[in-house]
């Protein structure tokens, strides 16, 4: 954990969130500020930066994470329409929370340009 990090006090139970997945390395929980119908962010339980810091032995967690993305859209009913799953890296990227989390989006067409 990350003193100060919002998404370490978020993983710690200290700031209340939705629970969308919770495993052993990886927790989910729905954005405050959804972009989708589903929009779900899934973080590391360990402090990790942003996918600039990524190591191989980052490689479970970040399994864990795919497969939890994956989960919460089947479990919502939207595997079949398609689905995004984005890691932002940076101010220019709009990343305003340096722990690495993936944004889980579904339930709209996602396509860009949009069509």
């Amino acid at each position: 954990m990350s003193e100060g990090c919002l998404f370490c006090q978020i993983i710690a139970g200290d700031v209340p969130a939705k629970e969308a997945y919770s495993g052993p390395l990886a927790y989910g929980f729905w954005d405050l500020e959804p972009q989708a119908p589903l929009h779900v962010l899934i973080v590391p339980r360990r402090h990790i930066a942003d996918a600039s810091t990524v190591t191989p032995a980052d490689a479970a967690a970040l399994a864990e994470m795919m497969a939890a993305g994956s989960q919460v859209v089947a479990e919502a009913g939207y595997g079949e329409r398609g689905y995004r799953m984005v890691f932002n890296v940076g101010h220019d990227a709009g990343n305003t929370v340096p722990h690495l989390h993936m944004h889980v989006l579904a339930g709209r067409d996602l396509r860009w340009p949009p069509g």
